[in-house]
């Protein structure tokens, strides 16, 4: 594929929204949303910190009984962090 100068900014921003990396680091910058939409109301008021590095996602919840269950639960929860990402993004939940 031939590199040509676009004209105007609407030519660009197609290119730059169908890029591999920005689309990946949209989908990255939006897993605290995704997280508290996956996990729920209760699981993200408990939530402190969602952090996101080398394809591990890691999340600290503060409820020491709602941490275990979240735990037990981390391969489904993988699952539909990746689902409503839309981009298999996440290979590996931490739930601490």
């Amino acid at each position: 594929m031939q590199y040509t100068k676009p004209k105007r900014i609407g030519e660009l921003l197609p290119r730059l929204f169908n890029d591999p990396f920005i689309v990946a680091k949209i989908t990255e910058a939006n897993l605290p949303e995704v997280w508290a939409k996956v996990a729920g109301d209760i699981a993200a008021r408990y939530t402190s910190e969602v952090s996101f590095r080398r394809g591990i996602m890691t999340v600290c919840i503060t409820s020491s009984v709602l941490r275990h269950e979240l735990f037990m639960q981390r391969s489904e929860l993988k699952d539909k962090v990746n689902a409503a990402s839309r981009m298999p993004i996440v290979r590996e939940l931490i739930v601490k």
